[in-house]
């Protein structure tokens, strides 16, 4: 059930009302007892799902599934192998060599 927000035109009070859908809307004001309150209109709540189903993925057919394992398994014999350096041995990438520092003028 949503909640609606109410402003009487007499006083200017406004109420929150957590109230159904099909309920008419109030008439009275609870604070001043006249009867000019009017619904405002509101931005509302945002929609919450809750438990599974309400994934992408979720509804993909089984078509769908079996082409993306086919083309995962086919890409990895095409996937670039790490390129090794023959000065390591083939054991990965070389060391490098530390840079010089400049010598400045006083220290």
């Amino acid at each position: 059930m949503p909640t609606y927000e109410y402003e009487c035109q007499a006083c200017g009070a406004r109420h929150e009302v957590f109230q159904g859908i099909s309920e008419a809307s109030l008439k009275k004001c609870p604070a001043c007892g006249k009867m000019k309150l009017r619904r405002l209109i509101g931005a509302g709540a945002g929609f919450i799902f809750k438990g599974s189903g309400f994934y992408a993925t979720d509804y993909r057919s089984k078509e769908y599934g079996e082409k993306a394992k086919a083309e995962s398994t086919s890409g990895d014999s095409k996937a670039e192998k790490p390129k090794t350096d023959s000065a390591t041995g083939g054991k990965g990438e070389a060391k490098a060599k530390p840079t010089p520092k400049p010598a400045s003028a006083k220290e």
